[in-house]
């Protein structure tokens, strides 16, 4: 063989190569993405459509709640982040509404507790209280609760 048809098939095997190599990342990110196999075979699910269906959430977010709490030597704050997690299906407009109301609920009860109680919080256990003080604060008003879950997507202790 001569020189230039080695170098035409070293060209054509490393565009091969990088085709494949395309192909092969692209199929990687996507079933990452979808929480699949790379093969496209859902691991021991047998209804993906209905579970696929359900795990859509719409995400409404509370920002910058703020709590003072008096520490041993000073006065502490806290801000928060919070997001409310909803049914696909829920119109923003109540998610909007309550917004004063979740503000309300989560001063008044992150403000009763001290600064070390809070500081020492771990984020899930956070999140369970604030579900749960919102719960029955929405109860207490007789008034349906629109939202899921609530996720504290930031924190800053000062």
């Amino acid at each position: 063989m001569t020189m230039p048809r080695i170098l035409l098939l070293l060209v054509i095997f490393n565009t091969l190569v990088v085709i494949g190599g395309s192909i092969f990342n692209y199929a990687t990110l996507k079933s990452m993405q979808t929480g699949q196999a790379v093969l496209g075979i859902s691991a021991g699910n047998t209804g993906g459509e209905e579970e696929e269906a359900s795990s859509e959430y719409r995400f409404f977010p509370i920002e910058k709640v703020i709590v003072s709490l008096q520490g041993e030597t000073r006065e502490h704050y806290f801000v928060l982040d919070l997001v409310l997690q909803a049914d696909l299906e829920t119109d923003p407009k109540k998610l909007e509404q309550i917004d004063p109301m979740v503000r309300n609920s989560v001063v008044a009860h992150l403000s009763s507790m001290t600064f070390e109680k809070l500081r020492g919080m771990p984020i899930p256990e956070l999140q369970g209280t604030l579900e749960r003080v919102l719960s029955d604060d929405f109860a207490s008003k007789k008034l349906a609760k629109p939202f899921a879950s609530v996720l504290v997507s930031k924190l800053i202790v000062q």
